[in-house]
């Protein structure tokens, strides 16, 4: 019985603070601006530059992408070339699609399943998991993204990247729209 008690009280105390702690709503950006519209941003050039952070806050990859997306009838594709400062490079294209006002889904080579999106105001959710393979090794990571529409064409990205719910790594980029050439 003592036990049936403290698992009882356990599983109470955990509710409890994952309830304190649930972590940020999109609701919470409700008539933010700039606004952020998928379509408008993810068109036409765009570069952008990253960190990869591990659980202590260490800096362990940083780099730089250049982008090019596209839309026609409600899909986008975003070409995406990473290089990073260790001299690997990578390259993911995405296409997103429009499923209902301000949410998306998405699929790339490398994400399992498919990315689901929504957006509201300045700020846009999209979670995904994804094969990430580091050295000879690949792992199945979750992906928390959080962007956020600033001023002058730049976006920023905050993702926590997740492996049995728990945060194991942080990757922070700021994007830019460029001129068309």
């Amino acid at each position: 019985m003592k036990k049936l008690m403290k698992g009882l009280m356990l599983m109470s105390v955990l509710g409890f603070l994952s309830g304190c702690f649930g972590g940020p709503s999109l609701k919470h950006y409700d008539n933010t601006t700039p606004q952020l519209s998928l379509e408008e941003y993810f068109s036409g050039p765009i570069k952008a530059w990253g960190i990869v952070q591990d659980h202590r806050g260490n800096v362990t990859r940083r780099f730089d992408v250049t982008m090019n997306g596209t839309w026609k009838d409600g899909v986008g594709t975003l070409d995406e070339d990473f290089e990073y400062y260790d001299g690997e490079t990578q390259k993911r294209i995405w296409t997103i699609t429009k499923i209902a006002d301000n949410k998306y889904e998405g699929r790339a080579g490398d994400i399992l399943d498919k990315a689901t999106g929504e957006v509201n105001g300045q700020a846009m959710r999209w979670a995904y998991v994804m094969d990430l393979p580091v050295g000879d090794t690949t792992y199945k990571i979750t992906f928390d993204d959080w962007m956020f529409m600033m001023n002058d064409g730049v976006l920023i990205n905050r993702s926590y990247l997740k492996k049995f719910g728990v945060t194991v790594a942080e990757l922070t980029l700021f994007m830019q729209k460029q001129d068309a050439k």
